[in-house]
């Protein structure tokens, strides 16, 4: 199949109309390019507190309240764009409120026959923490992507941490999806040796959306680096440096690859280094406890 991961520059829609026609345009692109899922960066929502008053976009808690009345004509415009398109599509995130008047940042993913599921995301980076208005999911999920394809998603942070995610490849996933949002270039570093080592470790692809370019009337969108990407384990048939595509170098909006599920699985038996199939080692007893000589 493929697949397209998305360097989003940030942009100040009006409203939720000229919000619509951007992703219309965008999502039409990868598909003419024969990408069958799309994939979109972590705080995409938050884009549409472009339109509200000042006082109200600085004030991160009362924007993501304000935004909530448009959770529903967000789900029929990705449900019609996937429908109309014939795209799965992972919209990033949407920051939605719980019953506790808390918020969770919630990755959505969209299928052409009318399926939608969602991923939370479970740790929660310093910013988020000291917000102290968002809470970390408490569920962990797969889903079936394309008929024999199963994925799961990590909303940025979550794609650092090994164990969540393996948890998703023995569930069946053979594709991670990575929403991402980083300011700094540390940041952008963090989450790609994160997307490459669980590329590594599982022997699956992973696909990261990143945002771009500055919104300085956002305090959570404000500055944006990184890159889009598309990673594999490296070995043999994979690129040696496991980055199948970016866009990095490039002008495009989008990082696009084919990938092939049937054949990166018939590598496994034969890998040069096989850490999806060494993985129990590492759990051996005499080993999860180091001795003090």
């Amino acid at each position: 199949m493929k697949i397209a991961a998305a360097k989003y520059l940030i942009g100040a829609p009006k409203d939720f109309d000229a919000f619509a026609y951007r992703q219309r345009a965008l999502l039409s692109e990868a598909a003419k390019a024969g990408a069958q899922l799309a994939v979109l960066p972590e705080y995409l929502s938050l884009e549409l507190a472009a339109g509200q008053p000042p006082e109200q976009r600085l004030d991160l808690a009362a924007s993501m309240a304000a935004l909530q009345p448009l959770e529903p004509a967000w789900h029929e415009l990705f449900s019609g764009l996937a429908r109309e398109l014939g795209l799965s599509i992972q919209a990033g995130t949407f920051l939605t409120a719980t019953s506790d008047g808390r918020f969770r940042n919630r990755a959505w993913w969209y299928a052409p026959d009318g399926r939608r599921v969602y991923q939370d995301k479970l740790q929660l980076t310093g910013f988020e923490k000291q917000l102290g208005i968002i809470e970390g999911g408490d569920a962990l999920k797969v889903f079936e992507a394309a008929p024999g394809v199963r994925a799961g998603i990590a909303v940025c942070y979550d794609a650092e941490f090994p164990l969540p995610v393996r948890a998703q490849y023995e569930a069946g996933a053979r594709l991670l999806l990575v929403p991402s949002c980083t300011d700094t270039p540390a940041g952008a570093t963090r989450v790609e040796v994160g997307c490459l080592a669980r590329a590594l470790e599982n022997r699956f692809f992973v696909a990261k959306a990143v945002t771009a370019g500055e919104a300085p009337w956002s305090p959570a969108l404000d500055e944006n680096t990184g890159e889009a990407a598309i990673y594999a384990p490296m070995d043999h048939g994979m690129p040696p440096k496991g980055i199948v595509a970016t866009t990095r170098g490039s002008n495009s909006e989008w990082a696009i690859a084919d990938i092939d599920i049937v054949a990166l699985e018939g590598t496994r038996e034969g890998a040069q280094v096989a850490n999806d199939l060494d993985w129990p080692g590492q759990s051996l007893p005499a080993i999860t406890r180091a001795v003090v000589e």
